[in-house]
């Protein structure tokens, strides 16, 4: 079975930073491009940042700049830096590969930016 296990969410002022960690099991980690997903209350799940399995990032417009994903392909994990955090950040943040319809979805780690 996949796993996907979210943690480092929080509650943070504005302007403040935080590092999401992700830790993958039941994939072939280092083959797969990786994602950090959000969804905010009411709204749809958006793509927050991507890697490939060879290190091309992409960002979303919204965060570019201030989010930095990263893999550790030796220890299966996953990371999104966040910094310069903005209240619009606000969501249940989640990682998944980039065929998210492959896998279910795991918990996900609240981030809460306060004003």
């Amino acid at each position: 079975q996949v796993q996907l296990v979210e943690s480092g969410g929080g509650l943070v002022q504005a302007g403040g930073s935080l590092r999401l960690s992700c830790a993958a099991s039941g994939i072939i980690f280092s083959i797969n491009h990786m994602a950090w997903y959000r969804q905010a209350p009411g709204k749809q799940r958006e793509l927050v940042a991507g890697i490939t399995s060879g290190g091309s990032k992409n960002y979303a417009d919204s965060v570019r700049g201030r989010f930095t994903i990263s893999r550790d392909n030796a220890k299966n994990m996953l990371y999104l830096q966040m910094n310069s955090l903005k209240p619009e950040d606000t969501a249940v943040y989640y990682c998944n590969t980039r065929r998210f319809e492959d896998n279910a979805w795991g918990q996900g780690t609240q981030v809460t930016v306060s004003s």
